[in-house]
């Protein structure tokens, strides 16, 4: 028996192992059906699965319309060229007298020399800023604090020419100032609305930092709307990231089109170089204080007469009100307008021309708007009553010029 069944072991043995050999290698070759479900089932179950899903109610979702980009340019060279030939370099200089030692007052010592001479010494100081020519008759926008005190102002143009400056005005509580060249051939930049401008826009700077020269820096717009800096009496600046340094002051700012959005003023900085925050007057309010100065030597604006100071939470429990609403009124100038009109130091002022006071500066500055002569209700708060007060608005006098607090634009 065993001589017949021997021959087909092996063969049988042979195939169990290629069998079992080719399953290791090729797992997925045969097809196994689960013991636990028939097709019938499977289909079953996915066809419930699918007519659950139909009724759920969909997602309320909002979609985003397709992404579209607008490719900016690739160079402002154009921008830069219609604004930079109207951008002028100025330079400003007075004469200052120092007192020589102390010892030169002692009669001793003054025989040696011969009259007032011998006690005190000139000496010449010079500083240097930008400006922008707004108008084919001459006119040059600049900053007060770039030619403030000045015995002699020099502008010089990118092309080269180079003339004496004469101040049409200045409006120290904007810091701006009106400048006159004799030259003709000017070229001119074009003004935007700056109430247009919007965060995010593209900005250039244009100035002479450091007294280097005509320089371009690029940034964006940072802000709009810029108060309470403590840099001017009336502040609504724009604030750019572009480079501003010393010697930029009353330079261009401009957009990517090459028109001018404002004209830079102050930087704000630790080290006194650019950190990344400058602000600029809106052309918009260059514009207007250009035409006052041009038209009328001086900036008119309406004025109440009154020292205000906010209203904290803990004033407005003490004067009887709900909210901290409004602006104490902690001094009435002597014959101003409120004065005649019978405001007393101690009153709350709630509203102006039914209009909320929300922020004394800001009232400040739309007060300022107001023609002089103009009758304006305002709503006050008195012992703990509510009166209204007609009051003529009067003209700002004109302040003594402040010392500017701006960094040195001495290089």
């Amino acid at each position: 028996m065993q001589r017949f069944v021997l021959p087909y072991i092996w063969p049988i043995i042979s195939g169990i192992l290629l069998a079992a050999l080719f399953l290791a290698v090729f797992p997925d070759s045969i097809p196994f059906e689960s013991s636990s479900s028939t097709p019938d089932e499977t289909a079953l179950v996915t066809s419930s699965e699918t007519e659950s899903e139909n009724q759920r109610p969909k997602p309320d979702v909002q979609q985003a319309p397709p992404l579209t980009r607008n490719e900016g340019p690739t160079s402002y060279a154009d921008a830069v060229n219609r604004a930079a030939p109207a951008v002028v370099n100025i330079y400003s200089s007075r004469i200052v007298e120092r007192d020589q030692h102390p010892l030169m007052s002692d009669p001793f010592f003054q025989q040696f020399f011969d009259g007032d001479d011998a006690t005190r010494q000139q000496r010449m100081l010079s500083s240097l800023g930008s400006g922008v020519i707004v108008s084919e008759n001459g006119y040059v926008l600049t900053n007060h604090h770039v030619i403030n005190g000045a015995d002699e102002i020099q502008v010089a143009l990118r092309d080269g020419r180079e003339t004496l400056a004469k101040v049409i005005g200045t409006d120290p509580e904007s810091d701006l100032a009106v400048l006159h060249i004799p030259l003709d051939d000017l070229p001119v930049i074009a003004l935007t609305d700056s109430a247009d401008v919007a965060i995010g826009d593209v900005s250039l700077a244009i100035g002479n930092p450091f007294g280097v020269g005509q320089t371009v820096t690029m940034g964006i717009i940072s802000a709009t709307g810029r108060s309470h800096l403590g840099l001017n009496a009336y502040e609504d600046f724009i604030q750019t990231d572009a480079a501003i340094n010393p010697g930029n002051s009353g330079g261009a700012l401009v957009n990517s089109d090459g028109a001018l959005v404002g004209i830079n003023t102050a930087i704000f900085s630790r080290s006194g170089g650019s950190q990344g925050i400058g602000f600029a007057i809106p052309a918009n309010l260059a514009h207007n204080i250009l035409n006052e100065l041009v038209t009328k030597g001086r900036v008119i604006r309406g004025w109440l007469g009154i020292e205000a100071q906010a209203l904290s939470r803990e004033l407005a429990t003490s004067f009887g009100l709900r909210t901290p609403q409004g602006v104490i009124i902690a001094g009435v100038i002597q014959g101003g307008p409120a004065a005649r009109a019978g405001l007393q130091p101690g009153d709350v002022l709630l509203a102006v021309d039914d209009q909320p006071v929300l922020d004394a500066r800001a009232t400040m500055s739309d007060i300022a708007d107001i023609e002089p002569g103009t009758k304006l209700p305002l709503t006050v708060v008195r012992g703990g009553e509510i009166m209204e007060v007609m009051l003529e608005v009067g003209e700002r006098p004109v302040p003594a010029p402040p010392t500017p607090r701006r960094l040195s634009d001495t290089p």
